[in-house]
């Protein structure tokens, strides 16, 4: 990457309506003042943040990273950080007149997400890949590049909310929580939360971001959402694993919780935690037809272990890795636990539970009792905390085999 030169920028702007105003946090400074850095993916909302900024007068920047194979990249549809974004992120920062540069982070980005991913699944694990990559790619080399540029922060696309309170910024739920990305911004930590700006988390619809890129002539006004990982055509999370590890996925026995074996899968790759179809036994269990649910993947023995849906519901899990954001140190929590809400999957809504440290009380791990049982609690997902009032998001920690 060659070093940042603002006469790289389009020599000249669009014509455009007034100015927005978007408050950063900067104030008295005039935004002309404020360098940001603007993580693009080529996608309608990081697109907007961009172009939103440098209407409203600041000194921006886009940051593209690309995280996979371009060549590859170019004949896929649904995904972010492909070929055909890097180009939608260039025309916009074009059409906007800001200078774009693209990071090649394909070896970081294997080595920090991709490898784990599979690893993950041939344990038996269910992944989430985009908080790995928030985590360990997004939110530490593309910072430290914007801090290399001179940029005072880093504006996202993503859905939630940075709010200034007591004891320095927080992080809350987007205020529409049917676009609230919290969850997958769980590990975010108070430094970076310091440094970062989210400046779409206070609208009220997706439907509303679209208007702004329609009012701002993008060209990605009318693009549709990424719906796949980026690295997983069509949603074939095993395909990937087989082809990152030929030959590691094993067939092994179906088992029902009672101990009879139902039939042989073909790896536990194909499998997930609370999964219903697919499981190739016909839904049978004995001489009564019975729904059956994978209850259990045990990598070692290559099982894939089948029950009643009852035998899905869960009340407590250990978590790992925990990322507090509340006020205080994860230390000075109190022996009874904290009253919190939970969060287990991105797509549920958060619940009543009690935070505690574990029997061992080994530094980083906790455990999370749930006040209502929840289905399919998963190792390898995330289990994402809440204040009981309000939105703020207090932390979260990624949940363990029980």
């Amino acid at each position: 990457m060659n070093a940042f030169d603002p006469a790289s920028a389009a020599s000249e702007a669009p014509v455009s309506a007034p100015a927005p105003e978007v408050d950063l946090g900067f104030a008295p400074r005039p935004p002309s003042e404020v360098r940001v850095a603007a993580a693009m993916s080529g996608g309608v909302d990081s697109s907007v943040v961009a172009a939103l900024l440098a209407k409203a007068g600041y000194d921006v920047v886009g940051l593209t990273m690309r995280l996979y194979d371009h060549g590859a990249a170019l004949a896929k549809k649904g995904a972010c950080c492909a070929g055909r974004d890097i180009y939608d992120a260039r025309r916009v920062a074009e059409q906007s007149g800001f200078p774009h540069y693209v990071l090649d982070y394909e070896n970081l980005f294997r080595q920090a997400v991709i490898e784990e991913f599979a690893d993950a699944y041939l344990a038996g694990a269910t992944p989430i890949p985009c908080v790995r990559c928030n985590q360990r790619v997004k939110f530490v080399d593309l910072m430290g590049l914007a801090r290399e540029l001179g940029a005072e922060c880093l504006a996202t696309g993503h859905y939630v909310r940075r709010i200034m309170g007591p004891n320095g910024p927080e992080l809350h739920r987007a205020a529409d929580p049917a676009r609230d990305q919290s969850y997958f911004l769980f590990t975010t930590t108070r430094e970076q939360l310091d440094y970062l700006r989210f400046p779409l988390g206070d609208r009220e619809s997706k439907a509303e971001t679209r208007a702004m890129a329609l009012d701002l002539g993008l060209c990605v006004a009318e693009k549709p959402d990424s719906q796949d990982i980026c690295f997983v055509p069509q949603g074939r999370y095993a395909a990937v694993v087989e082809k990152l590890r030929p030959g590691a996925a094993s067939p092994g026995p179906i088992r029902h919780l009672d101990g009879r074996i139902l039939g042989e899968h073909q790896g536990v790759i194909h499998f997930t935690i609370g999964q219903r179809k697919g499981l190739g036994i016909g839904g049978r269990a004995g001489e009564e037809t019975e729904p059956l649910f994978v209850i259990r993947l045990d990598a070692e023995k290559r099982e894939v272990v089948v029950g009643p849906r009852e035998a899905l519901a869960t009340r407590r899990a250990p978590l790992r890795e925990i990322n507090w954001l509340g006020d205080g140190e994860l230390a000075d929590l109190p022996p009874e636990g904290v009253e919190i809400l939970a969060r287990v999957r991105s797509t549920r809504k958060p619940k009543p539970a009690i935070l505690r440290a574990t029997e061992t009380g080994a530094p980083g791990t906790l455990e999370v009792e749930l006040l209502e049982a929840e289905e399919g609690v998963a190792p390898g997902q995330a289990c994402v905390f809440y204040a009981t009032e309000g939105t703020r998001v207090l932390g979260g920690g990624w949940i363990a085999r029980g």
